[in-house]
């Protein structure tokens, strides 16, 4: 929008309705960008938490890493989450796995952290390293309130962070950890200083960085980790959750750019063994200092020889400190966040104070414009554009066990709209999304019932022919929703050409995620993928039927598809096509259609970065690189040498009573993974969207059932399913 148009508009009748617009994007904006961040993953309860002005509690994950021995270190880190949760916040567990700083980390990605053998402690001097290596680890203190900043989470909860070292004036050990509360706007909630470093001087170090330091309790005594004295005071105490908070809001008023430390001693019932504790400190120290133990191997290796001279009693002080902090600290976290709400004030990504939207419809025209060219610089749109076919369908279903061809047969008939392209745009209109429809209709009664049927969807892009048909389609299908027989009229298809869909390349170009169809020609698909090579755009093709299946394939152009959902038959037509050998019957049992499916897409994924093959009633196979125990869904930047393997997810039950089409559950279950994926969402959460939006379309007469949402799809709210855990397969 070029400015004088934009300022046309501010001084325009409409000025509130466009303000309104405004401050909405303003207001989602502003937490999205990081959520698509190339080398951040915010996880999906935390960015809906955090949209939501609701209260985030950042944890670190060295202490999963290097501070505990496993099983300890995993049971603990869950135990944390548990009690955030319990106290009505939600836990963000800040890791880097494989290169990506994760803010948030689903259950698989902790066991994973938990058993890595190579996961590296991750400071802020180490991030640049690790993610340009791939490289796993566990995040300090200063790398955590790095992740938390940039995510907007305000308060963050740890054990006890580092400081300067003993003898620390002359060899210059000061951890990072004062450093990034000089410069980092983060509350940080912990037992103090480890009592295996100089505490007075790093509370020296602190105030010199500008740290405002507190107490949380009845007295001012700064505890010392496994004790609740160390013979020093804060310079300040807050005596609850809600004078924490106010806190807390003063120094994010002030745009500061240093934290707030809050030390909130052990609970007296652990503190007792403190004593003993110091005794077996005193010694490892010495141990570490005779051994030549230096920099950030002192820590880890201090506190397992502690461990092992008190018998796991600090390993227990330890956990029970941790516990305690995450209590506090989630109530300090509600508290802030109720107070911002009441004050209607947000916090962004840089947390400076982010004004709420009846702020912005009554700011003057020159600031409301400097905002509005913000929201466009640093966050452009997602765009997914899907291409392919729309039909208008009739579905007969029987009502006898088996149909008698050349005979009329007891049944019923109903009128549905469908086409593999427009349900997998309507699947992704009904859960939030808006992709740009591109296809084509005749202009006759056909089409202005598609176009009234698609009212909630981007048919922007439909063109109308003259003289031509809308394509039908015709489906009789047995009482158990088994299909008998199909009939099509699908001439027109062959009209979304090259040429009509060149009108949309800068939507193309620009796209996040592009849909493609068999159903349409082999030259546009081959137009569509070079676009997508020239600009790094994914591509999803849904090969549509085992005879469509071929169409990229005949040609280079499928080395330039980042997905495609085949099922076996069509993954055969796709091996074919590329001259591999296929089976020549298909398996039928489990173990076979596995080995089968496995070997089919091997050589596709030389080029593909992922492969979702459908198996009807036996579930789902996923393949594509190895990422923590899982397959990676988000395809990088960088081709390199990447370990495969597949995950099988079974189906869930539907009786042949409940089923009621079978037309569009392949393409509800591709749309509904697709919206998982535009939001970031974890693999198995994507897959089992999937499948929850292909049993809705199963039950429902509609390909895409009209009662399709978000939440619908979301196994995190649905009830019923108990999910087994996927079976992991290495393809190498």
């Amino acid at each position: 929008m070029k400015l004088k148009h934009l300022c046309c508009l501010i001084r325009s009748p409409g000025r509130n309705r466009m303000l309104n617009r405004v401050s909405t994007l303003v207001l989602k904006r502003g937490i999205s960008t990081l959520h698509h961040d190339s080398l951040f993953r915010v996880h999906p309860s935390v960015s809906q938490a955090l949209a939501e002005n609701a209260p985030v509690v950042a944890l670190e994950s060295t202490i999963i890493t290097h501070g505990m021995p496993y099983p300890h270190n995993l049971s603990t880190a869950k135990e944390v989450e548990a009690i955030v949760r319990s106290h009505n916040a939600t836990p963000a567990t800040v890791g880097v796995i494989d290169g990506k700083v994760h803010v948030g980390l689903s259950s698989e990605e902790l066991d994973y952290l938990s058993r890595s053998s190579s996961s590296l402690k991750v400071s802020r001097r180490d991030l640049p390293y690790v993610i340009s290596k791939g490289l796993s680890g566990g995040t300090t203190v200063s790398a955590t309130m790095i992740a938390a900043h940039r995510a907007g989470i305000p308060v963050f909860v740890t054990g006890g962070i580092g400081g300067v070292h003993r003898d620390g004036e002359n060899s210059l050990d000061i951890s990072a950890d004062l450093t990034e509360l000089g410069r980092t706007p983060i509350a940080v909630v912990s037992a103090g200083v480890k009592s295996i470093l100089d505490i007075a001087r790093t509370l020296e170090f602190l105030e010199t960085q500008g740290v405002c330091v507190a107490t949380y309790g009845p007295s001012k005594n700064f505890p010392a980790f496994f004790s609740t004295q160390s013979g020093l005071s804060s310079p300040y105490q807050v005596c609850n959750p809600e004078e924490a908070a106010d806190l807390i809001a003063s120094a994010l008023s002030l745009g500061l750019q240093s934290g707030v430390l809050l030390a909130v001693p052990i609970p007296e019932e652990h503190a007792a063994a403190g004593q003993q504790i110091e005794v077996a400190i005193q010694t490892a120290v010495k141990e570490a200092s005779m051994k030549g133990i230096t920099g950030k191997d002192v820590t880890p290796f201090i506190l397992q020889k502690v461990n092992e001279l008190t018998k796991g009693k600090s390993l227990e002080a330890n956990i029970a400190l941790i516990h305690n902090n995450a209590k506090v600290g989630s109530q300090i976290a509600c508290a802030l966040s109720a107070r911002m709400k009441r004050r209607k004030i947000t916090i962004c990504s840089d947390h400076k104070p982010k004004p709420s939207q009846s702020d912005i419809v009554s700011m003057n025209p020159f600031l409301l414009l400097h905002v509005v060219t913000w929201c466009i610089r640093t966050c452009p749109p997602l765009i997914q554009v899907v291409i392919g076919g729309i039909n208008v369908d009739f579905i007969a279903k029987g009502k006898t066990k088996t149909l008698q061809f050349g005979q009329t047969n007891p049944g019923s008939v109903c009128q549905s709209f469908g086409g593999v392209g427009r349900n997998i745009a309507d699947s992704l209109s009904r859960m939030g999304h808006q992709p740009l429809f591109i296809s084509a209709t005749g202009a006759d009664e056909h089409s202005e019932a598609v176009f009234s049927h698609c009212k909630h969807m981007n048919t922007s892009g439909i063109v109308k022919l003259e003289q031509q048909s809308t394509a039908t389609y015709c489906a009789v299908i047995t009482e158990s929703g088994e299909l008998s027989l199909g009939l099509g009229d699908m001439d027109i298809h062959q009209r979304i050409t090259e040429d009509y869909v060149s009108k949309f390349e800068n939507q193309l170009s620009s796209a996040t995620l592009v849909c493609l169809d068999g159903n349409i020609p082999t030259s546009t698909i081959n137009y569509v993928c070079k676009i997508a090579k020239k600009h790094g755009v994914n591509i999803w093709y849904e090969p549509t039927d085992s005879e469509k299946a071929c169409k990229p394939f005949l040609s280079e152009a499928w080395k330039s598809l980042s997905y495609s959902s085949p099922n076996l038959a069509e993954l055969c037509t796709m091996n074919r096509t590329l001259g591999l050998r296929t089976p020549e019957v298909l398996p039928s049992s489990l173990e076979e259609v596995l080995n089968v499916a496995m070997t089919l897409s091997r050589p596709l994924l030389e080029h593909l970065h992922c492969l979702v093959v459908t198996l009807g009633h036996l579930g789902v196979l996923v393949s594509g690189e190895h990422e923590a125990g899982s397959v990676n869904l988000t395809p990088r930047q960088k081709k390199t040498k990447r370990k495969l393997c597949a995950l099988h997810y079974p189906a869930l039950a539907v009786t042949s009573e409940e089923t009621m089409n079978v037309s569009g559950a392949g393409d509800s279950f591709a749309g509904a993974m697709m919206a998982g994926m535009i939001q970031r969402r974890d693999t198995h959460t994507c897959v089992r969207m999937g499948l929850l939006a292909a049993r809705l379309s199963l039950a429902s007469p509609h390909p895409i059932a009209p009662t399709m949402t978000l939440d619908a799809v979301d196994p995190n709210l649905v009830h019923g399913p108990n999910w087994p855990m996927p079976t992991f397969f290495w393809l190498d």
